[in-house]
């Protein structure tokens, strides 16, 4: 038997292949989908079922094609009514896989139809659980993403579920059945998950908070709710294109994999109404851009801050890349629903420029030169762009906050007559920052290059050093 866990790392996100005797399951799938059926073709196996742990929120699951083109069905717990054909598994049902069982336990809370998946090899002991958003390593799945969609719900009555499911349905289970959860930390939908993505079952009984054997119930639903944050906008839009459908990858990818010319390029975006997306490096965005492009890197947490920063998620979207990677951007959007990207500049920026087309640019700073400024203008506007954690843990003594998960809110309080220096941890969400905000008028903002990590290590700067509020995670 084996079972290997397909992490992608920009989404926190565990995709699953179990293959017994010739015959596979997959869990939780990402959008595109070919990579598994290479993977069984290449073992000689049938892939039999597609599992599903729950309707995702933070990507497109690749259920559908991966169905249409293996049939194998698409399998989910109870309570799932999604518009397609699917096989609704009891509590209980026993699926097997070559030699091999999966016993399906319906483990409502996360969401009311999430479902683990109990996997047993080919002697009959229990060795996996395929706990989806479930059960993380050191969380457990937030309990307010389904009442988004449900408005009877509310996160309380989900906390309560998903501590019945836990104490009933997971506990139980043997201490050496290895923990597979959808989610590592990154992930958005949950609190503070550890960075490892698979633990003995009897270590999280031990480490992780949600599974005190001594907790009450209003202890949990307490502990479960509070320093919950906004999930971002995208999550509930992904929840219906998991449960309606959507098109297929091989119609996005043709759709967005378009060559266009500068002059081309340039008439769609007038002619359009398309967002310009530039996915290169921030600082290679800042010396030159085509006026109005937002920056989005490809190579930080690309999907989820398109996800956060473009409302939209039928937003016509142009893009400009390295050239080389636009299958890889056209993809890597289609996994969080963005599906109408319709262009790439041919060439990159370069070709831009080099056809004598009008060139932006952003003025970026060391922290170096910032600590110059501020000596002779201690007053001088700073905004820091991280979250509310991590502005607490420390920041700069006259630093001002504003996130940019709450971008249009910093907008308000920005005076666009004035300069402000831009920072994050790293250099990468300032330049979001920046150029969303340049794309809006606002031309005196200057990005700091490295961000807190290079202030910090600068020594020129009074930092402050505090622990962070239990409510601002």
């Amino acid at each position: 038997m084996k079972i290997e866990q397909i992490y992608t790392g920009c989404l926190a996100q565990g995709a699953y292949y179990i293959e017994s005797n010739g015959e596979a399951v997959i869990i939780d799938p990402l959008r595109e989908v070919q990579p598994y059926i290479d993977r069984a073709a290449k073992n000689n196996a049938k892939i039999k079922y597609v599992l599903e742990t729950h309707f995702h929120a933070d990507f497109v699951s690749g259920h559908l094609d991966l169905s249409k083109k293996t049939g194998a069905p698409i399998v989910y717990g109870p309570n799932a009514k999604p518009n397609f054909e699917f096989h609704s598994a009891k509590d209980g049902e026993i699926l097997k896989v070559g030699n091999a069982t999966i016993k399906v336990l319906h483990t409502p809370g996360h969401t009311m139809e999430s479902t683990c998946y109990l996997l047993s090899d080919e002697t009959g002991k229990e060795v996996g659980l395929f706990s989806g958003d479930t059960l993380f390593i050191g969380d457990v799945g937030r309990p307010d993403l389904a009442q988004k969609v449900k408005a009877d719900l509310t996160q309380e009555i989900l906390a309560g579920h998903l501590f019945d499911s836990l104490r009933n349905k997971i506990m139980p289970l043997s201490n050496d059945i290895v923990v597979y959860p959808a989610h590592g930390a990154g992930s958005a939908c949950g609190k503070n998950m550890s960075k490892e993505t698979t633990d003995l079952l009897g270590h999280q009984k031990q480490v992780n908070y949600a599974l005190r054997a001594d907790m009450t119930k209003e202890e949990f639903i307490k502990e479960v709710t509070t320093g919950l944050v906004a999930p971002p906008a995208y999550f509930p839009l992904n929840v219906m294109m998991n449960i309606q459908g959507y098109d297929s990858i091989d119609k996005v990818l043709e759709r967005g994999l378009h060559a266009m010319s500068p002059n081309a390029f340039e008439t769609a975006a007038n002619e359009t109404g398309a967002l310009m997306l530039d996915v290169r490096a921030a600082q290679k965005f800042a010396q030159g851009f085509v006026p109005n492009s937002i920056n989005i890197g490809l190579e930080g947490n690309f999907a989820p801050w398109v996800g956060a920063m473009i409302p939209d998620i039928k937003q016509e979207i142009l893009l400009i890349c390295e050239p080389g990677t636009e299958e890889e951007v056209v993809t890597r959007l289609s996994r969080v629903g963005y599906d109408y990207v319709i262009g790439y500049l041919e060439g990159g920026f370069d070709a831009w420029k080099n056809a004598d087309k009008e060139v932006d640019s952003i003025k970026s700073i060391s922290a170096e030169e910032l600590a110059a400024i501020m000596d002779t203008n201690p007053q001088a506007n700073v905004l820091d762009v991280r979250k509310k954690s991590e502005y607490f843990s420390e920041h700069i003594v006259s630093a001002e906050n504003a996130p940019l998960d709450f971008i249009n809110d910093a907008m308000a309080q920005i005076n666009i007559d004035k300069t402000y220096y831009v920072h994050c941890a790293g250099g990468y969400r300032s330049m979001i920052f920046t150029s969303i905000l340049k794309a809006r008028g606002f031309d005196n903002l200057i990005d700091v290059k490295g961000g807190f990590k290079a202030i910090k290590e600068s020594g020129k700067f009074t930092v402050t050093d505090y622990v962070c509020p239990s409510t601002m995670l």
